[in-house]
């Protein structure tokens, strides 16, 4: 079933808010850490630049060009899902997963030397977990709350 307009506004709008702070966030870490400093915020917590040419976690070096492909696939199985399911929680998920797969794949398109060889800027920085950002905790939180909302339905 094809999702109604009305249907997909609320995960677009989530998905644009999360593209907006996302984009924000990684101008301000270029420009605040670019010079190679770390901030450490609070417990293990710091911001600490770093740049990322695979897929998740790093893991997967030279595979960057294949992900926006990858990315576009999952967007539209989530779009078509979402005609199918009545949960608002559902919607929160496809719009968070959504947002946080464009914000990335922005960074593979225009932050490199060549059409998707570019890096995603990551700069969350736990010490015990990959470095991540804005995008990355959306596609996480997102994604749980598909599974969460999916278990609930059945």
């Amino acid at each position: 079933m094809t999702p109604s307009v009305r249907t997909v506004r609320g995960p677009l709008v989530i998905a644009a808010v999360v593209v907006l702070v996302d984009q924000l966030t990684k101008h301000w870490a270029l420009s605040a850490l670019g010079d190679g400093h770390v901030v450490h915020v609070v417990g293990s917590l710091q911001l600490n630049l770093a740049f990322n040419s695979g897929m998740a976690f790093s893991r997967g070096d030279g595979l960057g060009p294949f992900v926006p492909v990858l990315a576009v696939g999952v967007i539209a199985a989530l779009l078509i899902a979402l005609g199918r399911s009545d949960s608002p929680w559902f919607a929160v998920g496809v719009g968070l997963v959504i947002g946080g797969s464009i914000g990335n794949v922005l960074d593979r398109l225009f932050r490199g030397e060549g059409w998707l060889r570019g890096q995603v800027v990551d700069f969350i920085d736990l010490q015990w977990w990959p470095i991540f950002n804005v995008a990355d905790m959306a596609i996480v939180v997102g994604g749980v709350l598909l599974i969460l909302s999916t278990l609930r339905a059945s």
